[in-house]
């Protein structure tokens, strides 16, 4: 290992977990310097911890000096190291430094290097979709709807939906307005008498903590009842991401044409400048700006004019699938084992006899004990296409699943709306019937003139058609975790019929998929909270309380 004197130790130790083994975390530096630090070290013949030292903590230019007061370097970041550098380093000098050195560097790569937490408060439902929609490089995370009741108004007594700026200047503002209104009080009264169905039906077993009782029957009456919430419903989201995803996302929110997601780019620019404040100026520049134009330019919005929407859609339907995917997961199996050709291997791949063709794909997926058990990459060579046509709240769940291509239809009424069967069995069918009936006119009144924006006004129980195109091995990961018990029903009820779909065309390939829960349970929840109260009273018992 690479020595240092005790003042370079010093000088370095608030900035690095360890100083004498080779994997190490960086800690208490901005995004922007370690950014630079790494680009720097992709070009360097030292140490990642020598470059820090040499080009960074001893520069001038970035600012390090500005940690130290009277004391000097090396007190300025013994400081840090408690205080956070991000308080006392000159911002602007780092970030000046960073764009000299990517100067020397024309990959966009270099952007991945660095990211940053954002919360995205009280943005509707439609604009999560919107900014999930940018799926590589993010990690999101959003309010569920499975956990939590909508059922609290804001401080001026008004119900939590956005108010969309087009329609809020338009003469369907009241009649928006009513709607979700209308929704929300449908959807709050419903909460007590829906939950009081459900207590009587499962009374508490001694041997349930009320906590998991609780929860259970929480979950169940969200589950029931969310279908009732307007897609204009304010939520709260969470992300991760590097800084050439944002990037990406603000340039392409600038070009939306709803005023919520240029409002939302606008936002997210300003404060992302203050944690990554080089990552996010391209939306800005001339590069930025004519790409925002191509975004708009290639949205097609008259090209489905005349063709006229189906009705009664199946709500799972295998559209397109590669008849030979087991010649393919073969070839790919065999291939990192062997000198051959891909094309060789294909050739010798359907040349094979049956049995044998089983025994590789047997052994290659090997002996699976639980779901994470998932075949290699071999698996990645067979696609599925699915036309998936669900309710909105089952779309919202599944649309952030990102390895594999979806695309939607905008939402509407035209689909008709997914009727729990709780909702029936508890008496309430009549109450859901009329919101639904209700919200359904006022789309068709608004989507005459506001077509976009009338996707505001339409509940979550109401379906939407989206396609969605994946490798078998992302299959096996989806509907083996979609369909398991703790799941909604409505998403679980989709990732069943794409496993029965997949098995159909390819049996052998089907059956290995081996952790698919095809049962339907009373209360999805209550297994999930009995093993939560298990996990409990063991850490409890563990910590002496």
């Amino acid at each position: 290992m690479e020595t240092f004197t005790d003042e370079e130790r010093r000088l370095l130790a608030p900035f690095v977990s360890n100083m004498d083994r080779p994997v190490f975390v960086l800690r208490n530096l901005p995004e922007v310097v370690k950014g630079a630090l790494f680009s720097r070290y992709s070009r360097s013949v030292k140490s990642l911890r020598r470059t820090l030292l040499d080009e960074f903590i001893k520069n001038k230019d970035i600012g390090f000096d500005a940690a130290a007061g009277p004391e000097g370097a090396g007190g300025g970041a013994g400081r840090a190291g408690g205080l956070g550098f991000e308080s006392v380093v000159a911002t602007e000098k780092a970030e000046q430094f960073y764009d000299r050195v990517l100067l020397g560097y024309g990959d966009d790569s270099v952007a991945e290097l660095a990211g940053a937490h954002i919360a995205l408060e009280d943005i509707s439902i439609i604009a999560t979709k919107m900014v999930e929609d940018a799926r590589i490089g993010l990690s999101p995370l959003e309010k569920s709807t499975r956990y939590v009741y909508f059922d609290q108004k804001d401080e001026a007594g008004k119900w939590r939906y956005y108010e969309e700026p087009d329609l809020m200047d338009s003469e369907f503002a009241p009649l928006y307005r009513e709607t979700c209104d209308m929704l929300f009080s449908t959807y709050a009264s419903l909460i007590p008498k829906v939950s009081k169905y459900f207590s009587e039906r499962m009374p508490r077993d001694p041997g349930l903590s009320e906590r998991a009782y609780e929860a259970t029957v929480r979950a169940k009456t969200c589950d029931s009842i969310r279908g009732l919430l307007p897609s204009s419903t304010k939520t709260n989201m969470g992300f991760f991401g590097n800084g050439r995803a944002y990037e990406y996302l603000i340039t392409k929110l600038y070009a939306d044409p709803l005023a919520e997601m240029r409002d939302l780019a606008g936002t997210m620019q300003a404060e992302l400048r203050t944690a990554i404040p080089s990552f996010v100026k391209r939306p800005d520049t001339q590069h930025g700006r004519e790409t925002q134009e191509y975004f708009r330019k290639t949205r097609l919005d008259g090209m489905g004019a005349g063709i006229a929407p189906e009705k009664d859609a199946d709500e799972v339907v295998l559209v397109d699938y590669d008849k030979d995917a087991e010649e393919r997961i073969i070839a790919a199996a065999l291939y990192p084992y062997c000198g051959a050709s891909m094309k060789a291997l294909l050739e010798k791949a359907g040349g094979m006899p049956d049995a044998e063709r089983g025994k590789v794909l047997s052994a290659y997926a090997g002996e699976r004990s639980n779901r994470r058990h998932k075949p290699g990459r071999a698996y990645e060579m067979a696609s599925y296409t699915f036309d998936i046509c669900a309710n909105y709240g089952c779309y919202r769940d599944i649309h952030r699943h990102r390895v594999l291509t979806q695309q939607r239809q905008a939402l509407g009424c035209m689909h008709g709306f997914t009727l729990p069967k709780d909702i029936i069995d508890s008496g309430f069918e009549n109450e859901f019937r009329d919101a639904m009936d209700a919200a359904k006119n006022a789309w068709t009144e608004i989507s005459k003139k506001r077509p976009l924006q009338a996707q505001y006004a339409v509940p979550l129980a109401y379906r939407i058609r989206w396609q969605m195109t994946m490798n078998l091995r992302e299959a096996f990961h989806f509907c083996e975790l979609r369909s398991q018990m703790q799941g909604h029903i409505d998403y679980r009820r989709v990732a069943q019929g794409m496993y029965r779909e997949i098995s159909r065309v390819h049996p052998r390939l089907g059956a290995q998929m081996r952790f698919v829960d095809m049962q339907d349970y009373q209360f999805e929840r209550l297994e999930a909270e009995k093993r939560l109260d298990k996990k409990i009273a063991e850490a409890a018992k563990k910590h002496g309380k």
